[in-house]
């Protein structure tokens, strides 16, 4: 496992879509993935200290464990599927019992950033997805340029599959309308 750090969360200019980058603590090692809006607003709320009127879902969150006694210890994204969907788990500290729950990334993302906990990847997530970059790469300045590099690895590494939607689409008839 390898420590990670939010690096930042990024808005392709391509599709408006969210991307968080973790950046790997002791090198140059990124490791960008899609995250829902408000799942990046509120890890952005909080990275920019920014107070809100009332608890938000992932504060309700932080709140209950800390009012049942329990403490988030850690989180780990652990897994990436051939689909590109990241597996995370958050840790939490429960009377000395460490207790795994299952999340996805971007929500335990969220609660990492409320309460400080460490942030890991596995190996083989960073294997699979991670990017070495200089710092000084054009990749890093230009969002689409750094999903597309991320987008690049993943396409080489399996061939893309089409969405059961795109699949319908190209099974429409026009003369049946």
């Amino acid at each position: 496992m390898f420590e990670m750090v939010i690096d930042s969360i990024r808005v392709s200019l391509m599709n408006y879509q969210r991307v968080v980058i973790l950046k790997e603590k002791h090198s140059k090692r990124y490791l960008p993935m899609w995250i829902g809006t408000n799942e990046a607003e509120a890890i952005a709320l909080k990275l920019e200290d920014v107070s809100v009127p009332r608890p938000m879902t992932h504060d309700l969150l932080c709140n209950s464990f800390e009012s049942l006694g329990a403490k988030l210890d850690h989180i780990v994204v652990w897994d990436v599927n051939h689909e590109d969907t990241f597996m995370a788990k958050i840790v939490v500290d429960f009377k000395g019992d460490l207790i795994e729950i299952d999340s996805r990334p971007s929500d335990a993302l969220a609660l990492a950033v409320r309460t400080n906990a460490p942030i890991y990847a596995e190996d083989k997530v960073l294997e699979k997805a991670g990017l070495e970059l200089d710092q000084n790469d054009e990749e890093l300045k230009n969002t689409d340029a750094f999903i597309e590099t991320s987008n690049e690895k993943s396409k080489s590494q399996k061939e893309l599959k089409l969405s059961a939607f795109d699949e319908f689409m190209e099974e429409l008839d026009l003369d049946d309308f």
